[in-house]
């Protein structure tokens, strides 16, 4: 038997309104479970935002006075290469200075506009052999002249990530689980419908239905529910971004100012989400009805 779309689209339809409290408890299951597994992923994404100038192994920076003069800079420079504890350093001029600066804060705009390159400190990032030396090395810079600030990776990014990494595996395990039970909802409720069609289903096959056939309705059934859930988890991934946005710009939140994420950012989780969404459903659905097609 050849599959028609109106055929399909009529089934599915039917099934759903069959099953509406159970297609109801699926999609809310859906919703949270990936509204929870998206807000991870935004949550991640902000902290590699707020981590940037500590990436490639860089324990600390040297932040030097916009106005210092070169002979200043070259001395650092060569204090550096001298020392047997640095692995090794990069410069940040003005221009790469500004380049990172417009990375982290790409969601604030006037920020952005309120500085030049030429008022942005220029820097050397460093990785010392050993992590246990950085503040050695650290403490041996403080007082030099053209210095403004030494800062130690430990004191930064251990703040952010050791404040949020449990709340993040704790988020994504609990997703995990919520998106196990949306699967185990899709499942039953897929099975709850074929098994009052069985005697349709035993007939269909007698009459020569191919089991696509009879899959493709319910198969789409569990793909309309898994993404009905998703887009309400993508409205609410949009929402706690602009929240935590709104929070940033109308409080002094502190590090919170670079976690925030782009809309770009989130219309992508957002668009993984449907992705996942619908993919639960199918499975879930085919899962269910392959027990049914073997008579």
């Amino acid at each position: 038997m050849a599959l028609s779309l109106d055929y399909v689209v009529r089934e599915t339809a039917s099934n759903l309104r069959r099953n509406l409290l159970m297609t109801t408890a699926a999609v809310l299951t859906v919703a949270v479970s990936l509204s929870l597994f998206g807000g991870s992923l935004l949550l991640k994404r902000g902290i590699d935002r707020a981590t940037i100038r500590w990436r490639g192994g860089v324990d600390l920076s040297i932040f030097l006075d916009p106005k210092a003069p070169s002979q200043q800079a070259d001395a650092i420079e060569r204090k550096l290469a001298g020392m047997p504890e640095v692995k090794r350093f990069t410069y940040y001029d003005h221009q790469k200075a500004f380049d990172e600066f417009k990375e982290m804060f790409k969601n604030s705009p006037e920020e952005i506009q309120s500085v030049t390159a030429e008022d942005l400190p220029t820097s050397y990032r460093i990785v010392p052999k050993r992590a246990e030396d950085a503040k050695a090395i650290a403490d041996r810079f403080r007082n030099d002249p053209g210095v403004i600030d030494v800062a130690l990776a430990q004191k930064i990014v251990d703040t952010i990530i050791n404040i949020t990494d449990i709340a993040r595996w704790a988020i994504f395990v609990i997703s995990g689980v919520l998106l196990l039970s949306a699967s185990l909802l899709i499942l039953n409720t897929i099975r709850m419908a074929i098994f009052a069609r069985r005697r349709e289903v035993a007939v269909m096959k007698l009459v020569g239905a191919t089991n696509w056939f009879i899959r493709v309705p319910f198969m789409l059934e569990g793909m309309v529910q898994g993404l009905a859930g998703a887009a309400v988890a993508f409205g609410v991934v949009v929402l706690i971004r602009s929240g935590v946005e709104w929070l940033v710009h109308h409080y002094d939140l502190g590090l919170l100012d670079q976690v925030v994420v782009s809309s770009r950012d989130a219309i992508t989780t957002g668009s993984m989400i449907l992705v996942i969404g619908g993919l639960v459903g199918a499975v879930g659905s085919f899962v269910a009805v392959r027990r049914f097609l073997d008579v």
